[in-house]
């Protein structure tokens, strides 16, 4: 039943990394005659030998996939948002074609049939190397899957340079048709190579660029699906105390980020930390003499101690960071607050410990959903089907279902993207 359904895809075109200068702009800086030193520094199997102020020092423009470049995330957790995703290493979910990256998430139901997610159990503890579980964490290596607690619905593909390039300050340019899906969840973002300052968030998370793929998604009578697009620094000193709020920033296109290629650009030294959009700033920070500890009002609470009193004032972000591109789906962290208003109703609640599979089939004025528990069966009338739906799980006060609801690929978004770093000539 799901073999004719397809799913949006995010596509990339290239990725660079260079020297920061402390501009937003799209034009490559170009390199000094005789080489500046940088403060920029980078480790790695990819990192050049010499950094220059103005180099180039990381591009890849996905003539091929560079699996010694990029390497696949492998894990059912969910990302520690309970995300309805299984990322893998499959060419179905990720994959080059023409100079263009592709992560195209699939049903998981297309592989294992659907009765597989309710009755199936996953172990991706594979024995090749590529295709070793990366995270164990949330249940990420092996799952049952039960009526109540099914096997994760969709697979996609998440990817990351944390053996091949990491970096400390620089300028990063992502060049992104965002994916239009209801309940998508792209992202491009850096996370800490070390953990210098101990686990999430003490040594911060950089989020380039998160949206969500709804588009005609209301909060209020706003937008917040493919018309917005998000920067955000997380850091703190531990999960519950976490600054995001005093660093987030919306870009908004009313058109949509969907509907054209937008420049997602981040400018990072020992200074500040800046994110702009088509070479408009969105947000800065310069956390001043008292660092992130103070600008993150930290300082109010005398009982927590400093994690970052040894470090710049940019700590966290004084050390390496790699970078992830990904597709993610769903999630009970509040990413897709309850509430809102979709042409599709919003089919879970964030606080829903459980849901369980229903079977659905699509017909030219409706969406018929089946409970394989106990045989009811819930209608939603609409005037056409609904598209762009990656996932919907629809959710009753003594019951709670799954269903799927997948859009076109005619109507589905792209994700292509440009990533670049450079050295600059002040830093």
């Amino acid at each position: 039943m799901w073999s004719s359904m397809l799913i949006g895809v995010l596509l990339l075109t290239y990725v660079t990394v260079e020297c920061v200068d402390g501009i937003c702009t799209q034009n490559p800086l170009k390199v000094n005659a005789e080489c500046q030193p940088s403060v920029t520094t980078v480790s790695g199997t990819h990192a050049p030998k010499a950094i220059c102020s103005g180099a180039m020092i990381f591009d890849d423009e996905f003539d091929e996939f560079d699996f010694e470049t990029w390497q696949h995330e492998v894990t059912l957790g969910g990302g520690g948002n309970w995300e309805f995703q299984y990322y893998n290493n499959n060419r179905t979910n990720s994959f080059t074609d023409d100079g263009i990256l592709f992560i195209r998430p699939s049903l998981t139901s297309e592989q294992f049939g659907e009765t597989f997610l309710t009755r199936g159990y996953l172990d991706i503890n594979g024995g090749a190397p590529a295709d070793r579980c990366t995270n164990s964490q949330w249940y990420g290596c092996e799952r049952t899957g039960t009526p109540t607690n099914i096997l994760n619905p969709i697979k996609s593909a998440r990817i990351r340079t944390v053996n091949s390039f990491s970096f400390r300050y620089g300028r990063v340019e992502v060049r992104a048709k965002l994916p239009a899906g209801d309940w998508l969840w792209p992202a491009i973002w850096l996370m800490p190579a070390f953990n210098a300052y101990g686990t999430w968030p003490s040594s911060g998370e950089i989020d380039i660029m998160e949206s969500r793929g709804n588009r005609n998604l209301l909060q209020n009578g706003l937008n917040i699906g493919t018309q917005e697009a998000a920067s955000t620094l997380h850091y703190g000193p531990y999960q519950q105390l976490n600054g995001w709020n005093r660093t987030h920033w919306v870009g908004r296109n009313e058109t949509g980020y969907d509907r054209d290629f937008h420049l997602y650009q981040l400018e990072w030294t020992q200074d500040y930390i800046k994110f702009c959009i088509d070479d408009v700033e969105l947000g800065k920070v310069d956390p001043g003499k008292g660092g992130f500890w103070n600008y993150g009002g930290f300082d109010s609470n005398r009982n927590i101690l400093n994690p970052w009193r040894y470090g710049s004032k940019m700590a966290p972000f004084d050390q390496k960071f790699y970078l992830i591109i990904n597709l993610a789906v769903g999630g009970t962290s509040g990413y897709f607050p309850d509430g809102v208003q979709n042409p599709t109703p919003k089919p879970w609640l964030n606080s829903s410990p459980k849901a369980d599979f229903i079977s659905t089939f699509e017909t030219s004025s409706m969406y018929v959903c089946s409970d394989s528990t106990n045989g009811s069966e819930s209608r939603f009338y609409r005037e056409e089907p609904a598209r762009n739906s990656v996932v919907a799980l629809f959710q009753h006060q003594h019951l709670q279902s799954f269903c799927y609801l997948a859009g076109d690929e005619s109507e589905a978004g792209c994700f292509q993207s440009t990533l670049s770093l450079r050295n600059s000539s002040n830093v």
